[in-house]
This record gives structure tokens, C-alpha cells and sequence, in this order.
């Protein structure tokens, strides 16, 4: 099976990258290994998209999959193994098949930061979460704890306080951090109580989370909440252990110059999975245009 260019991730950038290509008469195949939609699937609301007000991350994302299916794009749920480059030709190794491409557009984008506590994995999913829009509803009028200082944390505070009687924020550091408009809500929330300067040092439990601990950076106190729930909003990292010695990465991420060229030629990276400032939708969508604009390039020069 081969294709001009193969795109890892069905997220925004990854999808608009298809977006991109098919419109350009290339085509396409889209590798997802959980779900279309990335992140931004799980927010209940974007409201910093040009042109709409405010839209629900699921819609969005369900209307940029429709809008590259109905132009033909390819798409399978497969967990990419491996990418190496052959003479001129791209070979994408999955967890089920082969494909070849012409051109590769990582934009595989990240996944949620963990604690790294002893418990933490054996209790997630038995009390730890780290998506209140999925698993927010099965703590509905309960108090509710959540761990984390920016933007994800702050939309996840303002999601469970509509339905449940208390959120307890817990901050590492003494301010919050994100957009102003999310911080000021929060603020202004009454059922958001905020606690900074606790640093989390061990989470109880066997078969379901009964409590954590912190201590007070600056007191040293030890604090114990007993609860059965742990929202943990703490950022992200990336996903590129597949690539090996491929690429030249940074701490994980994929190093690009402006037009998402990577330092293997013909293949690309675009979204929150390359080294960047500033990671949003919007952004993720510009670099996905970019690479696929790039990719659509290359292909005509070299094919």
C-alpha cells in the first residue's frame, strides 16, 4: 500500500496536514493509534478558533475528519513501530501492517505528563484521571481534587465546578499560569478553592485511591486528603520513541525549521510533537498547512 504521503496523528495539525495534501491531488493515508481529534477532542470548549465563538472540542473535531473523509482521505487505527527511508521511498511499520510513502508529516502531538509516583499507574483508571471530560461525570456531586497550575487545568476546574459542590486546585507554585480570561474565571468561581505550593509526594490505595499526600514547599507540612479522586493536569510530553536515531529530537521533541522541514528530507513534523513556543489549535492547524505544503513540494520536485 502506498501513498504520496503518510500523516501520523489525527489531531488538528495532522488533519489539516491531510486537509492540505488532498486538496494539492495527492494522496493521503492518516495513522491514529487511540482516537481522531487529539486533545482537543476532550475539551468541552474552544472558544479561541477564528470565526467561532465557542464550539465543543468533539465537534470540531468530528467536522475536520468529516470535511477529509468526503476528499478522500485514507484512515486507519494503527500504532506506527517504525519509519525508515529507503533509496527515495518512506517505510511506515505498524502494529498491523506496512505502508509506503513518498513524503511522512508527523504530527502525532503528546500525551498527558504523570506524576511518576509509586501507585500512579496501578490507580489510574480506579480514582486517577487525566481527562475530566471523560471521566468528570462519574464524580458528579462529588468534591473534587485536581493537580495543576495551567490552561488544561484551569479548563478542567471550570468544567467540574458546573456540577460538582467543590473543586480543590492543588498548585506546585504560588501563581497560575494560562490565559487570563481562564485564570479570572476561575477566580471569580466560588466552588474553586485553590491551594499553592504543595508538591505531591505519595498517592494510597490498592484496588481504588483512597488518599494523597503533599507537603508545603514552604512550611515542609505534610498535608493528607482522603479521596477516591485525582484529576492530574500537568502538561505533556511527546510520543517519538518509534523514530530511534531517525531524527534529530530535543528533549523528545522534533526539531524543524519554519516550513516543517525536519533534518531527514521528505519528511516532516508539525503540532505540539516539534519544538515550538506556542502550542494551540490554531498554531497546530498553521503547521499542519505548512508541512503538507512543504511535503506537496518536495514530491513534485523529486517524483
Amino acid at each position: 500500500m502506498s501513498y504520496d504521503v503518510i500523516v501520523i496523528g489525527g489531531g488538528p495539525a495532522g488533519m489539516t496536514a491531510a486537509l492540505y495534501t488532498l486538496r494539492a491531488g495527492k494522496s493521503v493515508l492518516v495513522l491514529e493509534k487511540e482516537g481522531f481529534g487529539g486533545q482537543i477532542a476532550t475539551s468541552p470548549r474552544l472558544e479561541n478558533y477564528p470565526t467561532i465563538e465557542s464550539i465543543s472540542g468533539s465537534e470540531w473535531s468530528d467536522k475536520l475528519f468529516e470535511q477529509i473523509t468526503n476528499l478522500g482521505a485514507a484512515f486507519e487505527l494503527e500504532d506506527v513501530q517504525e519509519v525508515k527511508k529507503e533509496d527515495k521511498v518512506f517505510k511506515v511499520k505498524t502494529d498491523y501492517n506496512e505502508y509506503e510513502g513518498k513524503t511522512v508529516i508527523i504530527a502525532n502531538g503528546v500525551k498527558p505528563r504523570k506524576m511518576g509516583l509509586p501507585n500512579e499507574d496501578e490507580l489510574t483508571g480506579k480514582g486517577i484521571s487525566y481527562c475530566a471530560v471523560c471521566d468528570g461525570p462519574f464524580y458528579k456531586g462529588k468534591e473534587i481534587y485536581l493537580v495543576g497550575d495551567a490552561n488544561t487545568a484551569l479548563q478542567y476546574a471550570l468544567l467540574l465546578s458546573s456540577y460538582c459542590p467543590k473543586i480543590h486546585m492543588l498548585t506546585l507554585f504560588d501563581k497560575l499560569f494560562g490565559d487570563k480570561i481562564l485564570i479570572d474565571r476561575v477566580l471569580q468561581t466560588e466552588n474553586i478553592d485553590i491551594r499553592h505550593n504543595l508538591s505531591m509526594t505519595k498517592i494510597n490505595g490498592t484496588d481504588q485511591l483512597e488518599s494523597v499526600e503533599f507537603e508545603d514547599t514552604i512550611s515542609h507540612e505534610k498535608v493528607t486528603y482522603n479521596t477516591n479522586n485525582l484529576f492530574i493536569a500537568i502538561g505533556q510530553v511527546p510520543q517519538n520513541e518509534f523514530l530511534g536515531d531517525l531524527l534529530e529530537l530535543d528533549h523528545g521533541f522534533i526539531k524543524t525549521n519554519e516550513v516543517m522541514e525536519t533534518s531527514v528530507p521528505g519528511l516532516f513534523a508539525a503540532g505540539d510533537t516539534r519544538v515550538k513556543e506556542n502550542k494551540q489549535v490554531i498554531t497546530a492547524c498553521s503547521d499542519g498547512a505548512t508541512a503538507a505544503m512543504s511535503a506537496v513540494k518536495y514530491i513534485n520536485s523529486n517524483f
